[in-house]
């Protein structure tokens, strides 16, 4: 059965999760910075691109947990409907 949480609990969770994001978004962030390979002179793994897509992704989960914790304080592009 779940677990029932209050919405004190439910808050305090969530704040650790973005702060868990954004931890995981500056490493990734440094790693896709660093050597474009993974030390295979053959050209292995591209390291650099797959810490740029995980950056990326930690970005977008950075940004929904914003949105959840602070509605409409970052960067809402004002709808047109022309």
């Amino acid at each position: 059965m779940a677990e029932v949480v209050d919405s004190d609990e439910l808050l305090r969770r969530i704040q650790r999760a973005r702060r868990y994001a954004q931890e995981e978004l500056r490493t990734w962030e440094a790693r896709a910075r660093g050597p474009e390979r993974d030390g295979d002179p053959g050209g292995g793994v591209d390291v650099a691109q797959d810490a740029r897509g995980r950056q990326l992704a930690y970005e977008a989960v950075v940004q929904v947990l914003d949105e959840i914790l602070s509605p409409g304080r970052h960067g809402a592009e004002p709808r047109t409907d022309d």
